[in-house]
């Protein structure tokens, strides 16, 4: 399922580029720690799917994972850093083709986009084959992600070249979710923390509702009022809960939990 960029030459020309600072260690042993992560909740397909984050201190660079591992095998060692023109200018081996268009151009295009992962996690890609909006508005979980999606109508089968992800960074606009209608879901955020945070509340705010759904009873949906302050009650602690919830799987995680 899954196509390489070809030709692409390894460099470390990059004037300033120190990729042993403590912040981009930081980031690159966090972002490894969310690939594993994913695959402990089952968030990942296959090889198929891929995670992104810009090194700080740059915005011309990002990391990603190369083609190849599953996310379990994901280490701070392995990733990749990658230009917006397709080099590799870190790490070995290639990013997956639909890896680069997408991430290439959400980074470059959405600045605000400094983490971006993109899965096919079972229960939110299954609101993705509904007609109509995928997520729901039924649950306190939900409510986190209240005002924060965008749909992408429009499938177009492998994004295998630019303009396949400039339509979708289009389409994710000012939104922190993308769901891609027949596909899957891109989670966008400021920080790793924020991004896993989504990522792991999206996918169990898309369970319960199948559930709900499953039972063929009428819904019962939270008023727009209701969810409306809801939502930002939880929005003016969310970086240092998902700090802390971030912190907290990976010391689980550690122990072997």
């Amino acid at each position: 399922m899954a196509h390489t960029l070809a030709g692409r030459s390894h460099s470390c020309t990059y004037a300033g580029l120190d990729l042993d600072s403590p912040t981009v260690i930081t980031t690159r042993t966090e972002l490894a720690a969310c690939f594993q992560l994913a695959a402990r909740h089952g968030l990942e397909e296959g090889i198929c799917n891929h995670f992104s984050a810009m090194v700080p201190g740059r915005d011309d660079l990002f990391f990603v994972n190369p083609y190849g591992y599953a996310f379990e095998e994901i280490t701070a060692d392995n990733l990749l850093v990658c230009d917006f023109h397709g080099q590799v200018v870190d790490g070995e081996g290639q990013p997956e083709a639909t890896a680069f268009h997408i991430h290439a151009r959400l980074h470059q295009r959405l600045p605000r986009v400094k983490v971006a992962f993109h899965t096919h996690m079972p229960h939110a890609t299954a609101l993705c084959l509904l007609q109509g909006p995928p997520l729901l508005w039924l649950g306190q979980t939900a409510l986190k992600f209240y005002g924060r999606t965008a749909v992408d109508e429009h499938y177009n089968g492998l994004a295998l070249d630019a303009s396949e992800g400039d339509r979708i960074a289009s389409a994710m606009g000012n939104a922190d979710i993308l769901f891609l209608k027949n596909h899957g879901v891109i989670v966008a955020g400021p920080t790793l923390a924020e991004a896993w945070d989504d990522l792991y509340y999206l996918e169990r705010a898309a369970q319960v509702q199948l559930l709900a759904m499953a039972t063929q009873r009428e819904l019962l949906p939270v008023p727009h009022d209701i969810a409306q302050y809801a939502y930002e009650q939880m929005r003016r602690g969310d970086a240092e809960s998902a700090r802390a919830h971030l912190h907290s799987a990976i010391r689980r995680m550690q122990r072997g939990h």
